[in-house]
């Protein structure tokens, strides 16, 4: 008999290890033998602890499952018990999306090599081993893969700046600082399939003559930490990285950096400069890090959702991954769905679908069943969309014109007895606190915008003051984190301004 509990994170956090061990413990006792694998999560929160078993007709889902209720399943020989929760593969969370960056996370063991070559994984490096590095970068570029992290970024005209970068040493750098309030793809696919990073890295050294990469993971993430560093001694013994990837006569080696918690350094220029031994501040640019990057070589520096999209385009062509989305914004996205929300979780799926559709078909809507008030979309700097953009298509530009973006595609749900006013408010005092400091518009913008907020409501000009500078904050900040802090600022002014005491209408 095969089972499976998760070692993600989130569902250790609400009992897995338990259930694993009583899983174990119950075998024994009864005489059963037992396959007991620890996988990544399918991502649907709310059922944690899955259990899954696998039979003729798929893998069977119980969950959530504590370790009370384990005798009990033993007793139904895994069928008809109040945990079933049917064919994993039929919930409706699940068979709604299209899982490709995702495909094998909570699929298989995470550490294990053979699985993850069984499941199509290494495909992608194959093909690229018999490529040149300007077919490789034309094939990312053909795909229309933007930056996942936030920015949206081509990203196969960052790989080609770099590739035609003339220098005796190029690196890639893992942004997998994640550290935006509802986003946790990163670390779910560390921890689910870390396989599937290295080898997208892989390419990425490829691509653009690198031989050397890091991985710079937030210190709060400690099991995506110990899960990658063995990823990377099993990856280098196969001879996935090292100085002869895969026989090629081609090197590349990976190192893991960890960290020292701070949101700024999840900024390019600023992880680059922690990842050196520095203070972890802003960089001016140019030059931008194609050019001058990690110890002041040309050097790509992409998320972790962007570098685990490339093993697929690589395996099954630009074309294929082109033809999901709309507009410019081709591929799926990992949607990571969370705050006062029903069914939260991660859901992939090709960009397009309206934000109302992901909130409310998918989500579930509010765990509270009070009506959704709003929906913050990319973080903490993220806009509060309003009930009445639930029509936006998910995708860049959309958001952009409807005046929000998509950043790491976390989204953050309230019902109507949230105070947008102190949502506002925690933006600008988030903003104060997480400022590297290098610049004055964020350092000193922050903390005055804070105190302007708290004037608004009985002094007539604070407003106006207000959106003056947040102008200031947008167009001279040195990066996003004093530049998007009015997104969620303005537009809850613009759409909720009953909750600042006042009756302004929203601005044209």
């Amino acid at each position: 008999m095969k089972l499976f509990v998760p070692r993600d994170a989130a569902a250790r956090a609400l009992g897995a290890d338990a259930v694993a061990a009583a899983v174990g413990a119950e075998a024994a006792r009864r005489g059963i033998a037992i396959d007991l694998v620890r996988n990544g999560s399918r991502g649907m929160f709310w059922l944690e602890p899955l259990l899954e078993v696998e039979t003729a007709a798929g893998r069977i889902g119980f969950g959530p499952v504590s370790a009370a209720d384990v005798p009990t399943l033993f007793d139904a020989e895994f069928g008809d018990h109040p945990r079933a929760v049917g064919p994993v593969a039929d919930i409706p969370f699940f068979a709604r999306q299209t899982r490709l960056t995702f495909a094998r996370c909570g699929v298989i063991d995470p550490l294990d090599l053979a699985a993850f070559e069984a499941h199509g994984g290494l495909a992608g490096l194959r093909r690229a081993l018999e490529m040149t590095p300007h077919e490789i970068v034309a094939e990312v570029t053909e795909s229309g893969l933007r930056g996942r992290g936030g920015a949206g970024f081509p990203t196969g005209i960052k790989w080609d700046t770099v590739l035609k970068a003339q220098a005796d040493r190029k690196y890639i750098v893992c942004n997998a600082d994640e550290g935006d309030s509802g986003t946790f793809a990163d670390r779910m696919l560390m921890e689910g399939d870390p396989f599937t990073l290295i080898e997208g890295m892989a390419i990425a050294g490829l691509a653009t003559g690198a031989t050397k990469g890091f991985v710079y993971v937030r210190s709060e993430y400690p099991d995506a930490i110990a899960v990658l560093d063995q990823a990377l001694g099993i990856a280098r013994a196969a001879g996935l990285i090292g100085p002869d990837v895969l026989g090629s006569g081609r090197a590349f080696e990976l190192e893991l950096r960890v960290g020292a918690g701070a949101y700024v350094c999840g900024e390019e220029t600023s992880l680059l400069n922690s990842l050196e031994g520095k203070r972890g501040v802003v960089r001016a640019k140019p030059p931008l890090p194609a050019h001058e990057g990690a110890f002041g070589q040309p050097t790509v520096v992409n998320n972790v959702i962007s570098l685990a999209s490339v093993p697929v385009i690589l395996a099954k062509g630009a074309t294929f991954y082109r033809d999901f989305g709309q507009g410019r914004s081709r591929g799926t996205i990992p949607i990571q769905i969370a705050g006062n929300v029903r069914h939260g979780g991660l859901f992939e799926t090709a960009f397009g679908m309206p934000l109302g559709a992901i909130v409310n078909d998918i989500g579930g809507g509010t765990a509270t069943g009070r009506p959704v008030k709003a929906v913050q979309v990319g973080g903490p700097l993220g806009a509060w969309m309003p009930v009445a953009a639930f029509d936006t298509p998910f995708g860049y530009e959309e958001f952009d014109g409807a005046g929000g973006l998509i950043g790491h595609a976390g989204i953050v749900v309230v019902d109507d007895t949230a105070d947008m006013r102190a949502l506002a408010r925690f933006a600008m005092e988030f903003c104060a606190i997480e400022s590297c400091g290098k610049c004055t518009p964020c350092r000193i913008g922050a903390v005055r915008g804070a105190e302007t907020i708290d004037r608004i409501g009985h002094d007539p000009g604070a407003e106006a003051l207000l959106r003056d500078l947040c102008e200031t904050m947008r167009d001279g900040s040195l990066c996003a984190l004093g530049g998007f802090t009015p997104y969620p600022v303005l537009s809850a002014l613009d759409h909720f301004p009953q909750d600042f005491g006042t009756k302004t209408e929203a601005a044209a």
